[in-house]
């Protein structure tokens, strides 16, 4: 298989996953481990998922104008403050585990689907504990507390820890276990994953740049997968907010579920 061809999948996998709570690095892993050629490194893994944040200011365009024109309104305040305050977490955090050395298994194909199988379970058991709850209008902003904000960046942490967990979906579960809405909880983790990621690829690069690893890169590779996950990025965000209009999060535990026991049963039997 050409190279550009393997990039361009993993672009789409990248698009799809990324903020659909299925898990975008457990999917970009279990790709390139079944893609043939050489495998791809976590910096390229990390830097077309920076190119996937494109797509949320895309979609949320009227909401991040919506913030900067009342940003000097109480309830704008309130919201940043809580929102700074997640990312705070989130980036110190993350930047810990870095300068310590972690890094994402890409060999570790069962922790993948042991994560995808918990995920999916939490979901079942969350959407069944939980009410449905009227959703915010879209001027609305939702009411975050400081509570949803700590334990969304904690889940946002644990999911860079477990390959498999979601990012986006750890993020969903905890704002929903804690009272937000579906879309509140969505738009909420979303927004959060902008500058989360895009500071995570600034700083793999500037790590591979130091390292001299860039020199070695395929550059051109890199931008085509990060502009086709931004497109499908796009697309799968669109549909989502579509679909929570009438749907919960079911379906995606159950994806999930039976994606990381067919690994799991896959890993066993070879």
């Amino acid at each position: 298989m050409p190279d550009w061809l393997a990039v361009i999948i993993l672009g789409i996998v990248e698009g799809i996953t990324e903020f659909l709570p299925i898990s975008s690095t457990g999917h970009l892993i279990l790709a390139n481990a079944l893609l043939p050629g050489e495998s791809v490194g976590e910096l390229f893994i990390v830097v077309i998922q920076g190119g996937a944040v494109m797509a949320v200011l895309a979609v949320f365009r009227e909401r991040i104008v919506q913030l900067f024109r009342t940003r000097a309104e109480n309830e704008t305040r309130d919201y940043l403050k809580k929102f700074i305050f997640s990312l705070i977490i989130t980036g110190f955090g993350g930047l810990g585990l870095k300068l310590a050395g972690w890094e994402l298994d890409a060999a570790n194909i069962t922790a993948v689907a042991a994560a995808l199988l918990v995920g999916g379970i939490l979901f079942l058991i969350v959407e069944q504990k939980i009410s449905d709850k009227d959703e915010e209008t879209s001027d609305a902003l939702p009411h975050i507390t400081w509570a949803i904000a700590l334990f969304v960046a904690i889940a946002q942490l644990a999911a860079a820890v477990f390959p498999g967990l979601s990012r986006s979906g750890a993020a969903i579960l905890a704002s929903l276990v804690l009272g937000l809405s579906r879309r509140a909880s969505v738009e909420f983790s979303f927004l959060l994953g902008v500058p989360t990621l895009l500071g995570a690829a600034a700083l793999e690069l500037a790590m591979a740049q130091r390292d001299g690893q860039l020199n070695s890169l395929h550059v051109p590779h890199l931008v085509l997968g990060t502009a086709v996950g931004a497109l499908t990025a796009f697309l799968a965000v669109r549909w989502l907010l579509g679909y929570l209009r009438t749907h919960t999060f079911i379906a995606f535990g159950w994806y999930r579920i039976v994606l990381g026991a067919a690994i799991l049963t896959w890993v066993i039997s070879r």
